[in-house]
């Protein structure tokens, strides 16, 4: 991959990656709810709820940063754009979709049948 390609995706991945930490940041109090504030059972369950998913989300988010990270470590190493499994060319329409892939559509692809039918 040419170097204005990878310009090109390390600037794309450090604004994703700032994205996701302001939100972050932005969304971090709805996390924390004093069951003291809550008028019955309902309200309280419906915090909870909320709450799981907003642990989800922040679970999510992580993982998200990790794979930026991950990315623009391999940019770094002159491995970015390169399948794990098959170490082919990944397809530059698919890292334009999704910077943060690591393998190329047909081995994502295996990948996931073999997920739905161990699954």
């Amino acid at each position: 991959m040419d170097q204005k390609s990878l310009t090109k995706f390390k600037k794309m991945l450090l604004e994703e990656r700032q994205n996701v930490l302001n939100h972050s940041k932005k969304d971090r109090n709805d996390i924390i709810v004093d069951s003291d504030d809550l008028a019955d059972e309902t309200d309280l369950a419906a915090s909870e709820v909320s709450q799981a998913l907003a642990f989800s989300l922040r679970d999510r988010e992580r993982l998200l940063l990790s794979k930026i990270d991950q990315a623009l470590e391999k940019i770094e190493e002159g491995t970015f754009g390169i399948c794990e499994t098959c170490e082919e060319p990944i397809e530059i329409r698919r890292l334009e979709a999704r910077p943060v892939s690591n393998l190329c559509l047909s081995c994502k692809e295996l990948e996931e049948h073999k997920e739905k039918i161990f699954a």
